[in-house]
């Protein structure tokens, strides 16, 4: 089929693509703006911060991206300019892009600041690791470099086992907790665990549909220039809903008490909770109070803080 050119020679199949970049990036910079707000709003509130402000990234370079993508357009059309130097830019942050939402699915998937407050060591570096090989076998596919389609999908291959594997460990963990608060009655971690295995379920179902679009994009590659603005209001309102759906489950919120009971790093053996008492006590005795043997929790909320000055609500975690 002959292709239509415009009078500046470039293909006017393409001609949908600086009104589409434009309403995508009015979208994701809203979204970026609204989860910037939303995580300093409720920096103090709760431990799972670090989290989102990691995840504060995956829409900000989003929108860096669809900005460059809608002044090539633009300038090529508008301005007969179709700059190298711009392409170059949406090729880098669009790699950024997708490195960058692998990274935090790696990190949602080991628990950080859910069921532990920091990775382990060997977790950081595979994490670490996956993150390279997938930048650098991402920039050679991107480059057309021989063989490296095969290289990306076996990255592919195990980024997603690693992410459903310590999913899968998590749920598990989580459901022995559950049902040892159910057995031993510490009702008061309940909501807690229970809110951490809802998001888990919620990741998990978000990531198996991130696996199969990842596959129907790979096996659909048509290059053509024919409906290529369709295609691409079906990849960018996929990756949008996918993400939506996965920030409103990690959103920065007012979650249940304990939420932020969590040990430092993962138990490797003991994946049991252990039991958790509460008790009230001065200000003085509080400050005194010296054991290496309990964890100490938090403070009481300040609602209730202003209205009994002199004390503290101490939550007691004991080893068992």
């Amino acid at each position: 089929m002959e292709e239509s050119h415009g009078i500046n020679g470039v293909d006017d199949s393409y001609r949908h693509l600086p009104i589409l970049y434009l309403t995508f990036l009015s979208i994701w910079s809203l979204s970026a703006c609204s989860w910037t707000v939303n995580t300093f709003k409720n920096r103090n509130f709760q431990q799972t911060n670090s989290l989102q402000w990691i995840l504060a990234s995956v829409p900000l370079i989003k929108a860096l991206q669809l900005t460059l993508s809608f002044l090539f357009w633009h300038s090529c059309f508008h301005h007969q300019i179709c700059s190298l130097w711009m392409s170059f830019g949406v090729y880098v942050t669009g790699v950024l892009f997708q490195t960058a939402s692998f990274v935090s699915f790696l990190l949602i998937s080991h628990g950080y600041c859910i069921t532990c407050e920091r990775l382990s060591l060997t977790e950081r570096r595979t994490t670490a690791s996956l993150g390279c090989v997938f930048y650098l076998t991402l920039v050679g596919y991107r480059a057309s470099v021989p063989y490296f389609a095969v290289l990306l999908i076996l990255n592919y291959m195990i980024s997603f086992y690693v992410i459903f594997h310590h999913i899968s460990q998590n749920l598990s963990v989580l459901r022995e907790q559950l049902s040892f608060i159910e057995d031993e009655n510490v009702q008061a971690m309940h909501d807690a665990v229970y809110a951490k295995y809802i998001m888990f379920k919620k990741f998990q179902g978000a990531m198996q549909i991130v696996a199969m679009a990842e596959t129907v994009i790979y096996m659909n590659m048509d290059n053509s220039s024919q409906n290529y603005w369709l295609r691409l209001l079906i990849r960018e309102w996929a990756q949008f809903c996918i993400f939506l759906y996965i920030g409103w489950t990690f959103r920065s919120q007012d979650m249940a008490p304990r939420f932020s009971v969590m040990p430092t790093l993962k138990p490797k053996d003991n994946t049991i909770i252990p039991p958790i008492y509460s008790m009230e006590m001065d200000e003085k005795t509080f400050k005194e109070f010296r054991s290496h043997e309990w964890n100490i929790g938090v403070p009481m909320p300040h609602s209730n803080y202003e209205r009994q000055k002199d004390s503290v609500l101490v939550i007691i975690q004991h080893p068992r």
